[in-house]
């Protein structure tokens, strides 16, 4: 069998608010917000739908009704982290006060010299390494 053409375009990441959760992406990675829409009638204020553009990559942000932050490491029986993202950078340092200046907090375990783990204001965690 022949393998289809698949390309990978885009990740999508649940929060319990999407907008403000893509104004923080399209700062740190100085992307650009491309879709902002809002709640649907009977959802919160905050829910809806949003879209960022970083080259190369395209980050949907979907609200998430029973948002729980993902604890990380896991935890037995806690909600876990399934995916993250890993930002190459420059300087670790630099791009870890930047991130801390768009919003993300970094985290309190830390288990390499070369990659910090930082969290989103969601609480999702990713990762800056050089």
């Amino acid at each position: 069998m022949m393998r289809p053409s698949i390309t990978v375009t885009s990740v999508t990441i649940m929060t319990p608010r999407p907008r403000q959760l893509a104004a923080f992406y399209a700062a740190l990675l100085s992307g650009e917000v491309t879709v902002s829409e809002p709640a649907r009638p009977g959802e919160p204020e905050d829910a809806g739908w949003a879209q960022v553009r970083a080259e190369p990559l395209t980050i949907n942000l979907e609200w998430e009704r029973h948002w729980r932050p993902p604890h990380w490491p896991a935890e037995s029986g806690e909600q876990t982290s399934t995916q993250h993202l890993d930002l190459r950078v420059d300087d670790l340092e630099a791009a870890t006060d930047w991130a801390m200046s768009c919003g993300a907090v970094r985290a309190e375990h830390q288990p390499q010299e070369t990659v910090v783990v930082m969290r989103d204001p969601s609480g999702h965690p990713f990762c800056l390494y050089v």
